[in-house]
């Protein structure tokens, strides 16, 4: 997507920052074009087509630092950007721990864009009817019959596909290139069941290639997951063992990784503070950066400074082994500079379990939990209160729905009562959070 002349005219946003005075500067080009179909019970609805392009300028002016962005990418509009920009750093307050990273830290393998198979070169190729095919395809509406339990009675779906290219630059020499295509679906429906209540379910698939995108059980698995809240009923409080679908299962993951941020734990705001190095949950935790994994949406190969990222693990046995600190913040902490934040979480197996029927069996008797309703999180101290969704089962099986509770405690706690994880995370997810299952959660009923 993004051409020569682009790129000559990001090279030239680096040299006319140095002739203006700029010690040192970094610049961002990135591109994008979508287009999304929306259905609405099985019609087309909305057609938007979107284009974007934009570039932003980082500099380094006499111990000063500034961001500037835009999306005019002619000469003259340049030449005038960046003399403003340097003049308006020169007039921000000295912060002169801000600096690029070391080069020796930064990606060197991204160079076409494309090393980790996320760019489908078929994507130019598909066409406005087959766009608005696939969408009428996936939909269910009039193609589902009623039932004697249910009948559907609202179908919304949107399909979309989408390219990406952006391209990072500094004065230290740095170039990474990240190409990404796009093609999603999800669908959201409403049934009402005989005695008039209504009960929505929502369903999604992705994948970076055309190819890959499965549409033919969106719609009837959004159904599905409508239908079995039928009868949702409130159910006693207390404390029960935990299993969260791999659907949902991020909510509970997310806390975690954002806590080990540089900005949380430099701000005194995260329930994270002095755990590096440190046993801090169940030994049957380990989340790895699995960065790399080639074809999977979320994996790249640099951050936004640039700085290569590489698989390991982030908690490994419980035991806390990287915070994400980018350059800025690990001058002001005084510690090694990683990344700047999780790339690919991958929670990885434990319990000799590998799905959701599995880890129920295991489990026996307890709350599953489908789909978090608000609620919020404290990340200075970990508290956290949740409304969820979801079924009760006994003896391994699904005996009902309910509705109307809320998980409390905190995250130390939580993690350290893990009972299980499986090997069902959902590919298309941003983060590979498989089924999990925890011990000793307090439902409030």
């Amino acid at each position: 997507m993004i051409e020569n002349y682009e790129l000559e005219l990001a090279r030239l946003a680096m040299k006319l920052a140095s002739e203006e005075g700029a010690l040192k500067s970094r610049v961002c080009l990135s591109k994008s074009v979508s287009d999304i179909i929306s259905t609405l019970d099985g019609e087309i609805d909305k057609v938007s087509h979107c284009l974007d392009r934009g570039l932003s300028l980082t500099l380094f002016v006499d111990g000063r630092f500034g961001t500037f962005s835009t999306n005019q990418l002619d000469e003259a509009s340049l030449r005038a950007f960046v003399r403003s920009a340097v003049a308006m750093t020169r007039i921000l307050a000295e912060d002169t721990l801000r600096d690029l990273p070391d080069p020796a830290r930064c990606c060197k393998s991204a160079v076409n864009g494309d090393e980790l198979g996320l760019y489908d070169v078929e994507y130019s190729k598909v066409t406005a009817k087959e766009r608005r095919d696939l969408a009428l395809k996936a939909a269910v509406t009039g193609r589902m019959p009623d039932t004697p339990e249910y009948r559907l009675i609202s179908e919304e779906g949107e399909y979309s596909d989408s390219e990406f290219d952006a391209v990072t630059l500094d004065s230290n020499g740095l170039f990474c290139r990240h190409k990404e295509t796009s093609f999603e679906y999800g669908v959201e429906v409403t049934v009402e069941a005989t005695d008039g209540a209504k009960y929505s379910g929502f369903w999604w698939e992705s994948s970076p290639s055309r190819s890959g995108l499965k549409l033919d059980k969106v719609g009837t698995t959004a159904v599905c997951r409508a239908a079995a809240q039928i009868g949702t009923r409130p159910f006693a409080g207390g404390k029960y063992k935990m299993v969260v679908e791999s659907n949902v299962a991020s909510k509970l993951v997310t806390p975690v990784l954002n806590a080990l941020g540089g900005y949380s734990l430099q701000q005194g705001n995260s329930f994270m503070n002095g755990s590096l190095g440190k046993k801090m949950f169940s030994g049957g935790l380990t989340i790895l950066d699995d960065a790399h994994i080639k074809g999977q949406s979320g994996s790249r190969l640099f951050d936004s400074e640039g700085v290569a990222t590489s698989p390991g693990p982030v908690i490994e046995g419980g035991v806390v082994k990287e915070f994400f600190i980018n350059t800025y913040i690990s001058k002001k902490m005084g510690l090694q500079p990683t990344v700047e934040d999780c790339s690919r979480a991958h929670l990885m197996p434990f319990g000799e379990v590998k799905d959701l029927d599995s880890i129920l069996r295991k489990c026996g008797e307890g709350i599953l939990v489908t789909g978090f309703n608000g609620g919020n999180c404290n990340s200075a101290t970990g508290d956290f209160s949740y409304g969820i969704e979801g079924f009760r089962f006994e003896k391994g099986v699904i005996t009902g729905p309910v509705s109307g509770m809320l998980i409390t405690g905190n995250f130390l706690e939580l993690w350290k009562n893990l009972i299980a994880a499986g090997e069902d995370a959902r590919l298309c997810a941003a983060k590979l959070i498989p089924t999990i299952a925890f011990d000793n959660v307090n439902f409030n009923g």
